[in-house]
C-alpha cells in the first residue's frame, strides 16, 4: 500500500465518523499508532481536511457521504444539481461571486472571468437539461461544485473549475475556452485526481474531463503524458456523451 491509498484509508475513517482518536484509526485499520499519527501531522492534506479537538479526537471537515456536507467550505458554489438548475443566471452569479471571495479565490481580471463563469454555468446547464431528456430525474440529485479551491497552505494546491458528484463517480472537469488539446492542458486535467481521491474517499472513482468550449461536435481520449492511461475531452455540445461513457444511459 503506497502512501496516498494510506491517506485515502485514514481519511475515510476520520470523514465517516463523529471524532476518533489516531489510536483507534490504527486498530480500525490494522496500521501502526505510529505511523497513524505521522500522516495526521506531516500530510499536508490531511490537515487541510481534518482537524483535532481538546480531547485528541480527529474530525473532517468533507462528510464522504451524500450529501457531501462540508464541500462548500472550499467550493465557490456548491449545491444538489435541481437547486443549481432553479436559480436564475444572476442569482447563481452572486453565490458564487461571494463564496469565491469566503474560500480567498480572486476574482482580479473580471470582465474576462466572469465571461468564463457564464459561459461555464451556460454548458452546466445544457448538460443537465440533455440529461433529464434522456435519462430521467436522477441527476436532480446529485451534487455540484463550482471553483473548487484548497489552498490554505503553501504545500497543498488543488483546484477544480466544475465538480459533478454521483452516486458514485466524480467527474472533475476543467474547462478551456479553446478548439484544440494541449498536452499540458491533458496533463493539468489529470494532475488532481490523487487528491480528489482522498477528498471523496475509497467509494468514488474520480474521473477528470477537459472540456473545450471553442470546438464542437467533438469528444475523444487523449493520453496523460507519457503515462499508459487516458482521459476524455469533448467540447461543450458533447459533455452528455461523456456521461454516457461511464454511467450507461444510452445503453
Amino acid at each position: 500500500m503506497n502512501s496516498q491509498q494510506t491517506e485515502q484509508r485514514i481519511c475515510a475513517v476520520i470523514c465517516r465518523s463523529e471524532g476518533i482518536k489516531a489510536r483507534e484509526i490504527a486498530k480500525a485499520l490494522g496500521l501502526d499508532h505510529q505511523t497513524v499519527n505521522h500522516i495526521l501531522y506531516s500530510s499536508p492534506l490531511m490537515r487541510e481536511l481534518c482537524w483535532q479537538d481538546r480531547a485528541y479526537c480527529w474530525h473532517g471537515i468533507v462528510r464522504q457521504g451524500r450529501p457531501h456536507i462540508g464541500l462548500q467550505e472550499f467550493a465557490g458554489y456548491y449545491s444538489s444539481v435541481g437547486e443549481f438548475l432553479d436559480l436564475s443566471e444572476e442569482r447563481w452569479l452572486e453565490k458564487l461571486t461571494e463564496g469565491c471571495t469566503n474560500i480567498g479565490r480572486s476574482l482580479s481580471d473580471t470582465r474576462g472571468l466572469f465571461h468564463s463563469f457564464r459561459d461555464c454555468r451556460e454548458q452546466m446547464r445544457h448538460l443537465f437539461l440533455d440529461l433529464l431528456d434522456m435519462a430521467g430525474d436522477a441527476c436532480l440529485g446529485w451534487e455540484i461544485a463550482f471553483e473548487l479551491r484548497l489552498k490554505r497552505s503553501r504545500y497543498v494546491r488543488l483546484y477544480a473549475d466544475v465538480l459533478v458528484i454521483t452516486e458514485n463517480r466524480v467527474f472533475a472537469l476543467e474547462f478551456k475556452m479553446k478548439d484544440r488539446i494541449d498536452p499540458d492542458e491533458v496533463q493539468q486535467s489529470a494532475k488532481y485526481v490523487p487528491y480528489l481521491e482522498i477528498v471523496f474517499g475509497p467509494d468514488y472513482e474520480v474521473i477528470p474531463v477537459l472540456v473545450l468550449t471553442g470546438k464542437t461536435e467533438f469528444f475523444d481520449f487523449s493520453p496523460v503524458g507519457e503515462a499508459d492511461v487516458v482521459l476524455p475531452v469533448c467540447s461543450g455540445d458533447m459533455l452528455f456523451n461523456v456521461f454516457d461513457e461511464y454511467l450507461g444511459f444510452l445503453k
